[in-house]
């Protein structure tokens, strides 16, 4: 249809239509992140290291504006700032995020930022 916008393309091992993977397959594990390092929208930081054949590079402070987050829901692109202030929800859509992701967030973002400073 004219107009509608694609999503992205989620990689991912046994990957579903609002970004579950085999690794996360809760409800709210609804959140893909693009890899620095490649480019790439994953599911998770475990279908990165199953597929890519390439360690992960953490985004920095100065790189929080990029557009790195998917949303599984309603498939809009927030910037990482965006997300790490979002308080585990959609700020598009209002569906909510797993607040257990933080565990994880030094995986994928530089380690000295914290979600009030973002």
């Amino acid at each position: 249809m004219a107009g509608e916008r694609r999503r992205p393309e989620v990689r991912g091992v046994d990957v579903d239509a609002e970004t579950r993977c085999v690794h996360y397959r809760s409800a709210v594990d609804i959140v893909a992140i693009k890899m620095k390092c490649c480019g790439f929208y994953y599911a998770c930081k475990d279908c990165h290291a199953a597929l890519a054949g390439h360690d992960i590079l953490v985004w920095r402070r100065e790189e929080f504006d990029a557009k790195a987050i998917l949303c599984g829901a309603c498939g809009r692109e927030l910037s990482i700032r965006e997300y790490l202030r979002c308080g585990a929800r959609c700020p598009a859509c209002g569906t909510g995020f797993n607040p257990g992701c933080e565990k994880h967030w030094r995986f994928y973002f530089d380690e000295e930022e914290k979600p009030d400073s973002a």
